[in-house]
């Protein structure tokens, strides 16, 4: 007996379809990179910088001391601060540092532009305004005088104050051979408020009140010192 059976039908196999899952878009953007401020300089005292990218930082131990250490700062181009000259031994007042006064030797404390410097010996080649003394030059202490704590020109006979109170800037050596003048009491100018703060070179003794260094170490700041850094120095006890 045959039996004739019937042809099969092939089913055609089902295509399964690939799917993807797309990641949900976020409109939330990464935050943006954030800059570190510049760490604050360790000056040891307080400094009041301003505008200023050049200080010269004066630090005693005590306020009657009358020796100190002077480091010179500048600032970066990333607003950072680096030492760029010293520490230095530095002399101060024979009575320390404190506010500024005639009647005291001592160091004005506090934070004061630098402008101008003066000198016996011809400008090392400072970009401050540099004025070089002659037999005629005065820096006025006279209390009494309209010209207190001003640079003025005139033969001792003709001058219009007490020259025997003021200081003859061409006959005071080493202390002026090199002078960065400090803006103490000169805007506005206080009768009595002190007169005549310099740094200037050292003859090893404290000072009437100025702050003073070797000679090459005051060369080596005339020639750091730029007008257009808006310098400053800085004194106070660390």
């Amino acid at each position: 007996e045959s039996t004739t059976t019937a042809p099969s039908t092939k089913t055609a196999p089902k295509t399964t379809k690939k799917t993807t899952t797309k990641a949900p878009s976020s409109s939330t953007k990464k935050p943006a990179a954030t800059t570190m401020a510049p760490a604050k300089p360790k000056f040891g005292i307080s400094v009041d910088l301003g505008d200023a990218q050049q200080v010269i930082v004066v630090t005693a131990d005590s306020k009657g001391a009358t020796k100190g250490t002077l480091t010179a700062w500048e600032q970066t181009k990333n607003g950072s601060w680096r030492i760029a000259h010293g520490p230095y031994p530095a002399w101060l007042g024979s009575q320390g540092i404190g506010p500024a006064s005639e009647y005291a030797s001592r160091t004005p404390q506090g934070t004061f532009t630098l402008t101008e410097a003066v000198g016996i010996k011809a400008d090392p080649g400072t970009d401050l305004p540099y004025r070089r003394t002659g037999p005629n030059d005065w820096w006025v202490s006279d209390v009494n005088a309209a010209s207190y704590n001003t640079w003025q020109t005139c033969a001792k006979s003709k001058c219009d104050f007490k020259t025997s109170a003021s200081e003859h800037l061409n006959s005071i050596t080493p202390h002026y051979n090199y002078a960065v003048v400090m803006d103490v009491n000169r805007s506005p100018i206080v009768t009595g408020g002190g007169s005549a703060f310099f740094l200037h070179v050292t003859d090893h003794r404290p000072t009437a009140g100025c702050i003073a260094v070797e000679s090459d170490q005051i060369v080596t700041l005339l020639r750091w010192l730029d007008p257009e850094q808006q310098p400053r120095i800085a004194t106070g006890i660390a």
